[in-house]
């Protein structure tokens, strides 16, 4: 959904309740957490956070508030939407004097713990997005190491017709956001 205004809060929840009726918009539903399917752009952003279990709770309680995507040009919305299997949530995006509102669904969410402890999520693309793929957010805390980690991975393919009219700027919007996300999650942590 595109906009000259910045959709009010009643609106995209407006946006949402639609949208939460309607099914993914790609097959390879949850492939994010084993191999991205063929035929997809892939992105994959990994940095260190730091060391320790404070760094991984610290960041593990980021990715729940959404903290990634507190980067200024990009949104989520609403910003409480629980970290669960089924919820949706709206990513609004500000290009070009325009508002862009995209949906998604949350997939699959992972909290593990063990050697190696994980806490994280996907969602995919609904109806109203500009793209259709997945993308998983993931933070883990490699206990041997002791190194805690912030981890992108997505596959994606373009679906409106702008995004594939602008592809060039699209790929390196994608691109700046997983330099920001990563950073807004150091941000998060420190």
């Amino acid at each position: 959904m595109l906009s000259l205004q910045k959709p009010s809060t009643e609106a995209i929840q407006r946006f949402l309740d639609q949208q939460a009726k309607l099914d993914l918009t790609y097959r390879a539903v949850g492939a994010t957490a084993t191999t991205p399917p063929a035929g997809y752009v892939v992105d994959r952003t990994r940095i260190k956070l730091g060391e320790g279990e404070k760094v991984f709770q610290s960041a593990s309680a980021a990715l729940r508030r959404w903290e990634q995507f507190n980067l200024g040009w990009l949104e989520a919305r609403p910003t409480e939407t629980p970290i669960q299997t089924g919820q949706v949530v709206a990513v609004l995006a500000r290009a070009v004097g325009l508002w862009w509102l995209n949906a998604c669904r949350i997939v699959y969410v992972m909290d593990e713990t063990g050697p190696i402890s994980r806490f994280g999520f996907a969602y995919g693309t609904l109806p109203a997005h500009a793209g259709t793929g997945e993308e998983r957010f993931l933070v883990e805390w490699d206990q041997e190491s002791n190194e805690v980690l912030y981890d992108i991975l997505a596959f994606s393919r373009m679906k409106h017709v702008l995004t594939r009219l602008g592809y060039p700027v699209v790929r390196r919007t994608q691109k700046q956001f997983g330099r920001e996300s990563a950073a807004a999650m150091r941000r998060a942590v420190h």
